[in-house]
């Protein structure tokens, strides 16, 4: 029992402590210049992640949860992604399918609504490993799916199937931003175009993502001083959604993304601590 009322008052100082990080905010995050280089490379990767590269996105969550820790660092994220959206949604607007953004997004609302559920009670030293899961979970399931497609492309458009993924795309963006991967994958099952693709991700993810932002400024992961460290490098998220623009016509996503999986399951490994 007391063990029980420990943890919730630790809980209410953590509560408290964010809030007031809005009466007297911290300033930018001060970062030696090496860990500038690699958070201007994180946010470079944003932005062509939002270009269509999905198998992308999971590495600015790498890269910000070694920055900032796993928990603190959802909210940095999250800010970056909006800006990406936006220029993403201005740049393949005309490509959405808005039928399939209709379905999908009353069941993420809900997985959201969950994860900031879980996220209330999950300490740093439990969201780190937790967060490094996801990403594994995700890239294991990416790696399947890019090896075995035929068996994605005839799951049926079924109400459950999109509820299912959209739940879990929810969850997984609210406590980890990376829901990429699970969204590539509907899209995949219900056969979309690159094209389409891509416009559809834009205004999908731009309308979940800003629904976001008030779950993180209660839990106070969004604060003066993270966003100015978002406003430091959102040239870089223009920079790389242009550069990923060029690249989707002119590369080979599968080779590409194969490369950049293999990468990604090393480092989840590592964030969950097994070397």
């Amino acid at each position: 029992m007391l063990r029980n009322a420990k943890a919730r008052g630790d809980r209410r100082l953590k509560l408290a402590a964010g809030k007031s990080r809005w009466n007297s905010p911290p300033p930018m995050p001060e970062l030696p210049a090496t860990q500038w280089l690699l958070a201007l490379l994180a946010a470079f990767g944003v932005g062509v992640a939002k270009s269509g590269f999905a198998g992308l996105s999971m590495v600015h969550v790498l890269v910000f949860a070694f920055l900032f820790g796993a928990r603190d660092s959802t909210g940095v994220v999250l800010p970056m992604l909006i800006i990406g959206d936006i220029c993403a949604v201005c740049a393949f607007r005309q490509h959405a399918r808005w039928d399939y953004i209709r379905k999908m997004l009353p069941p993420a609302m809900l997985g959201v609504v969950g994860g900031w559920l879980v996220m209330r009670w999950l300490s740093e030293a439990a969201f780190k490993p937790v967060t490094g899961g996801i990403i594994l979970a995700l890239t294991t399931l990416q790696l399947f799916r890019m090896s075995r497609p035929q068996l994605f492309e005839h799951v049926p458009h079924a109400l459950w199937f999109a509820w299912m993924m959209g739940l879990l795309a929810g969850v997984t963006t609210m406590l980890a931003n990376a829901a990429g991967p699970i969204m590539a994958l509907y899209f995949l099952a219900v056969a979309l175009p690159k094209m389409e693709f891509v416009g559809t991700s834009a205004w999908f993810f731009l309308i979940l993502n800003c629904a976001k932002v008030p779950f993180s400024v209660e839990l106070g992961l969004i604060h003066p001083g993270t966003l100015l460290f978002n406003a430091a490098l959102a040239p870089a998220i223009i920079v790389g959604l242009f550069v990923g623009r060029w690249l989707v016509v002119r590369i080979s996503q599968r080779l590409f993304d194969a490369f950049l999986l293999a990468f990604v399951a090393i480092a989840a490994l590592r964030l969950i601590g097994l070397f």
